[in-house]
């Protein structure tokens, strides 16, 4: 096929429910991705942070080769060893709890939603979300995200949810009310702009939900599998939450969501409250279980600290440099830089010179990189990028 052609086939039959750049992408392996006519892009923004550990990570493909050989798919009401480890490991990773399964991360956000009334007991259902957060596209998902522009069109949106601003504890705190059953939020905001909780509000959030018997429940789905240096996100600020959403990195590019409980909200879930046809199945187990080894093995947490810290640092040397940049933040592999200008031009410059990155919230460039990159692929990277910001800021003086 012809680049041509696939946009032909597009046209014709996919529903336009993405904007899209004219790039068709055919190969992918670590931080490059190859487009149809041969040109190699290097990947700063892989899958959304689907990618953690690299495309076609040799750990994950292997552990896919060998499943589809025997066992695919098997319904949930019987048993299978892989969705018992990786249960197993994803609590061995983070707290003490029972893991659910299911497809995606909007898929795990409805799943906390109904954990959470079940704990209300029909008397508390109404969780504080916050403002700028993205928590998915199902009508659950969408009316728990703090954006006006997600929830358009969608009316009327499902009762039960308030939102404050992004770390303001004493905001939160007001919004409780006898309704009130939990607390949802993103530890650092992506979609959002990458917006990271102090520990401060963070620490005070954990005291005022134990003070009021709400839960706690963190958004991992993108901040999850080592994206900000640890395993999630949680573990840099020295609390639990009561729940928590995975899905993305999780399995290494293949489709899967996970809901992770303490037992104080597992001991009420009974058999048919709750379900997912594909959720957990054999294979999908058995990639992300490749990909708990794969950060293993290559030691990704570790780099994930120490390449976040030199992109931090070459970044505001940028901001010193280009007045166009308002903020540089970030936390691990998770990096953001804030504008005065669009960030349209900057991106679309960066890509054409063989670099993906994102922009979000129109002026904040989202950088977030492969778990497992190199010193080199970094150097390479901020390379295009300075010079699509000298670019921007000539244009804009």
């Amino acid at each position: 096929m012809t680049k041509k052609d696939v946009y032909g086939l597009y046209q014709e039959a996919v529903l336009t429910t993405y904007g899209k750049q004219p790039l068709v992408f055919v190969k992918g392996k670590g931080s490059v991705l190859t487009d149809i006519d041969g040109k190699k892009y290097l990947d700063f923004f892989p899958g959304w942070g689907v990618s953690n550990v690299g495309h076609c990570h040799p750990k994950v493909m292997a552990a896919v080769r060998d499943q589809v050989k025997t066992l695919i798919h098997v319904p949930n009401n019987f048993y299978h060893p892989n969705q018992a480890k990786l249960a197993a490991e994803i609590v061995r990773n983070a707290f003490a709890g029972k893991v659910f399964f299911c497809n995606s991360g909007a898929e795990a956000t409805e799943a906390i939603i109904k954990f959470a009334r079940l704990y209300g007991q029909g008397k508390r259902y109404e969780i504080i979300t916050t403002r700028t957060s993205f928590h998915g596209r199902t009508m659950g998902a969408v009316s728990a995200t703090g954006q006006a522009r997600i929830q358009e069109g969608f009316a009327p949106l499902v009762p039960g949810f308030v939102t404050v601003p992004f770390n303001d504890l004493e905001a939160v705190r007001a919004a409780v009310t006898d309704r009130t059953v939990a607390v949802f939020l993103e530890l650092v905001q992506g979609e959002g702009g990458i917006n990271i909780a102090t520990p401060e509000y963070v620490k005070g959030l954990r005291r005022l939900c134990d003070e009021k018997d709400l839960l706690l429940v963190a958004d991992e789905v993108q901040t999850g599998v080592g994206r900000t240096g640890t395993m999630f996100a949680y573990q840099n600020y020295g609390i639990e939450p009561d729940m928590m959403t995975m899905a993305k990195a999780l399995g290494g590019g293949l489709p899967i969501g996970a809901v992770l409980v303490k037992d104080r909200v597992a001991s009420l879930v009974r058999p048919g409250m709750h379900g997912s046809t594909f959720g957990g199945s054999p294979l999908i187990t058995k990639a992300a279980l490749g990909v708990f080894k794969a950060i293993s093995a290559d030691k990704m947490l570790k780099n994930a600290k120490s390449m976040g810290a030199y992109l931090l640092e070459r970044l505001n040397g940028f901001k010193e440099r280009y007045a166009i940049i308002r903020e540089v933040r970030g936390i691990g592999l998770m990096i953001g830089v804030e504008l005065t200008i669009e960030g349209k031009g900057i991106f679309e410059d960066c890509l054409a010179n063989g670099v993906v990155i994102n922009c979000t919230q129109g002026k904040v460039l989202r950088i977030m990189p492969a778990l497992n990159v190199t010193k080199k692929q970094v150097d390479r990277a901020l390379f295009v990028l300075d010079k699509a910001l000298q670019k921007a800021a000539g244009e804009a003086s």
